[in-house]
């Protein structure tokens, strides 16, 4: 009993194992009772333990490669003489002399339009952006791909409102983005086209057509145009023209209830009959579904020999070759100060511009050698 060790309370089980104290070490067991095991020696201050972080701030830094002598890629180190040397030879190969005089008139554009330096007017005509893109995009089409032929030019004033009538056809009016470039490449006057209501209830095209000088087609905007002396286009064909079939082809629909005529004989303004041939096989129209027209709320859905059983590449034109021919001017400022107010009067000019734009449309199709054949027109 008296040699007997006592356990403390809490700590049953087997000996050295507390309720979270550690078991004492060897060198404890034998101190004597009332004693403390002594601290381990300190290392110098002189020598600090490799293994501590004040021993690895204390290591050498590794050598950094100065910035000059570092890989920057196999560009680096030439001269900007050199880059820009070969630069002008770039664009010396590819745009010929005059690419510096052109990069300088583009820059004074961008800087006309972001600073709004531009005119456009009551209409949203904008001339420079009509000039600089939408008529450099057409001229190759005009000129390689259709080879448009243009007779008559002179018909135009050079200056003045006048008004010139055509045809319509193509399914896609192609016809008038041609009749636009032909007549400003001629003359350097700008043709202000009057435009259906559904070109301006489209969201992107409605904003393109009125930057290019297209407005609506009525009688309102006509006569202010003509009468500021505007060279304004009109195709009274509408979209019976465009949409009808192949087989009824350079045969002209009904031209509307003559708002152009009375549009001239009210400003005296001459009529110039133009004649278009060659729209009419750049897309050939040989169907349409008109519950689905109905459906998207457009006047056809054409149906052609490519188009849509080619995709996108259906919608590409035929190369046809084209033949524009303006007539005579048919003056209306000999008639009376109310004549556009007389029904019969205007119904006999609109037949009369009318029949001289069949009976063009008759001859040139018989001197047409060709419908894709023929050499673009020399400059």
């Amino acid at each position: 009993m008296g040699d007997a060790e006592i356990i403390p309370i809490g700590t049953r089980g087997r000996p050295g194992r507390g309720t979270g104290s550690a078991r004492p070490s060897a060198a404890a067991r034998n101190l004597a009772p009332g004693t403390r095991p002594a601290r381990p020696p300190e290392p110098p201050a002189d020598e600090p333990d490799a293994t501590t972080p004040s021993a690895a701030a204390a290591a050498p830094p590794r050598a950094v490669p100065p910035v000059t002598t570092r890989d920057r890629g196999p560009l680096a180190g030439i001269p900007a003489g050199d880059w820009l040397s070969a630069f002008r030879h770039a664009a010396q190969e590819l745009f010929g002399d005059e690419w510096e005089p052109q990069l300088a008139r583009f820059l004074a554009f961008l800087r006309r339009r972001v600073t709004g330096d531009y005119v456009v007017d009551e209409y949203g005509f904008d001339p420079e952006v009509t000039q600089r893109f939408l008529m450099a995009a057409l001229r190759p089409i005009a000129r390689k791909w259709f080879r448009i032929e243009v007779r008559g030019a002179d018909n135009i004033p050079a200056d003045g409102g006048a008004l010139v009538v055509s045809n319509h056809s193509g399914t896609v009016p192609v016809d008038g983005l041609m009749t636009m470039v032909s007549i400003h490449d001629v003359t350097g006057r700008h043709l202000r086209p009057l435009g259906a209501d559904l070109v301006f209830e489209l969201p992107v095209i409605s904003s393109m057509a009125r930057r290019s000088g297209a407005t609506l087609a009525c009688t309102e905007d006509a006569e202010r145009m003509l009468a500021g002396g505007e060279l304004v286009g009109v195709w009274p064909e509408g979209f019976k023209g465009i949409g009808k079939p192949y087989s009824d082809r350079y045969k002209l629909q009904r031209f509307g209830r003559g708002g152009f005529v009375s549009a001239a004989l009210r400003t005296g303004v001459p009529i110039v009959p133009l004649s278009v041939v060659g729209a009419e096989e750049i897309y050939p129209l040989v169907g349409n579904v008109p519950s689905l027209a109905r459906l998207l709320g457009m006047p056809y859905i054409p149906v052609t020999p490519f188009f849509p059983w080619l995709g996108p590449l259906g919608l590409v034109p035929l190369p046809s070759k084209w033949l524009l021919e303006f007539g005579e001017p048919i003056r209306t400022d000999d008639y009376d100060e109310g004549a556009a107010d007389d029904p019969m009067l205007v119904f006999n000019v609109t037949d009369q511009v009318r029949e001289t734009i069949q009976q063009t449309l008759y001859t040139l199709l018989m001197q047409r050698e060709s419908v894709f054949r023929g050499s673009p027109p020399k400059a």
